[in-house]
């Protein structure tokens, strides 16, 4: 089995299981107590602070270890907007953050605050003057990821940290997606991170709080952890992150080569070995490891089946891999296809064999999706006037865009196609396709049921 889901989360890396076995038995004790048993547990957690400070670029007494990145971002957004809520409680997000920052900005929203979400562009990528146009005399805090978790497009973090710097708003950074590769650059104020993203065991996070930033921790405190992540710390869990975030950190240089040769492979050959793919995502500005596409036609909870099924682990924005069946926030946002994506995210140590038996694989695991989407229920096709309608309402991605491709022929070149559909995904997928396809799409019209889709034949 070919794990290709490391975005999400990766294996213990040997380094971590080593250091979680042996601090098993040296930092069960309470690091806050006196006692021999105490002091033991407190050298093991104070070297773990400062290692994680080291790999960060911060100082050990402005990180704190949380349960998980998600606590660190909902604890580092909550106790920046409460340390500077004088200011005001505005808050600036990109489009493309992470849920966890976005959950953390409906929260605002509904206790009266305002939240600005900046656009990202086709390749994912904000822009540093976007960030500056919405600060405002209220802003109290600006949140900008690293590098897209779906996608993998690095942000420039230095550029906005300036923008923000420059109007006395302090920058929050989650890294989780980067951190493995490297300290993120730029005059952030605050960052956070999850250790199972690069290797150490689930339940650890990191929250770095740079001095001089305002900041009032919310909700219960007690003395651990500066107050920011009350509760008894994990130290062997905390060993553990610690240590094999020095570990990937010695070989990211020289693997971030590698890996970026097998997605630069992915990213040239999958759009030659299937037809009607958008690779989606930054072409230059992204991590080593993570490639993106989106294939016409195609049911993506139906793909990850198939790929399954031949042995690789790949994850997927589609709206119909989601329980919600919308597509994606981060693909609705950069405005790409969202029907049949992938997202494969290499892990350290990938094998180029697998890569390739990947590429091998792919062409036919998506012939039969599309095979089997190939023959729908038979669409009720009518005319008004000179537009074609296509009823497709009550059917699911990527049904309506099939029903379209198979009916624009039926119309003279300047013909219009009226798709009827209550899928959120048509929303996205078929301008999609027509920027594909080289058809005019002429946008929505309201409609009884649903929402009607209109398309120009241009060719």
């Amino acid at each position: 089995m070919a794990y290709f889901d490391a975005a999400s989360a990766v294996p213990l890396h040997p380094v971590a299981r080593q250091a979680l076995q042996a601090s098993l038995d040296e930092g069960w004790a309470d690091p806050a107590r006196l006692y021999r048993e105490g002091r033991r547990a407190r050298v093991l957690l104070d070297a773990a602070r400062e290692a994680a400070a080291e790999a960060v670029g911060c100082r050990p007494d402005e990180l704190a270890f949380t349960s998980s990145g998600t606590r660190a971002v909902h604890t580092g957004i909550a106790g920046a907007l409460a340390g500077r809520r004088r200011i005001g409680r505005h808050l600036i997000v990109s489009a493309v953050e992470h849920s966890s920052v976005l959950h953390s900005a409906e929260v605002l929203e509904a206790a009266g605050g305002s939240v600005t979400q900046v656009a990202v562009d086709r390749g994912g990528l904000v822009d540093p003057a976007a960030y500056g146009d919405a600060l405002r005399a209220d802003t109290a805090l600006a949140c900008l990821q690293s590098a897209n978790h779906e996608v993998g497009t690095e942000q420039p973090v230095g550029a906005v940290a300036e923008v923000c710097r420059a109007a006395g708003v302090p920058l929050l950074v989650d890294a989780a997606q980067s951190l493995g590769w490297g300290p993120v650059d730029g005059g952030w104020s605050l960052l956070t991170a999850s250790a199972h993203k690069w290797g150490g065991p689930s339940g650890v996070g990191l929250l770095v709080v740079r001095k001089g930033v305002r900041f009032a921790a919310q909700g219960p405190v007690d003395e651990r952890e500066s107050g920011r992540a009350p509760g008894f710390e994990n130290i062997p869990a905390i060993v553990a992150a610690a240590a094999s975030l020095r570990a990937v950190r010695a070989e990211a240089a020289e693997e971030a080569v590698r890996l970026r040769e097998l997605t630069d492979r992915i990213r040239a050959r999958v759009p030659r070995l299937v037809p009607d793919v958008e690779v989606v995502g930054d072409p230059v500005r992204r991590l080593p490891g993570v490639v993106t596409f989106s294939c016409l036609y195609v049911d993506g909870e139906a793909l990850l089946h198939e790929l399954d099924r031949e042995g690789f682990s790949v994850s997927s924005g589609s709206s119909c891999t989601s329980s919600t069946l919308t597509p994606s926030h981060v693909l609705r946002a950069m405005g790409v296809l969202s029907e049949g994506n992938v997202r494969v995210s290499l892990p350290f140590g990938a094998a180029e064999e697998d890569v390739e038996r990947f590429l091998a694989v792919l062409p036919g695991a998506v012939s039969a999706v599309r095979e089997k989407l190939g023959a729908p229920v038979a669409s009720e096709v009518v005319r008004e006037e000179d537009i074609l309608v296509v009823d497709s309402l009550g059917k699911r991605c990527p049904i309506p865009v099939i029903e379209l491709a198979k009916v624009i022929g039926d119309v003279p070149v300047g013909g219009l196609v009226r798709v009827l559909s209550d899928d959120e995904a048509a929303r996205l997928d078929i301008p999609a396709w027509c920027e594909m396809r080289n058809q005019e799409y002429v946008g929505e019209e309201p409609a009884d049921r649903g929402t009607a889709y209109v398309v120009r034949r241009a060719t």
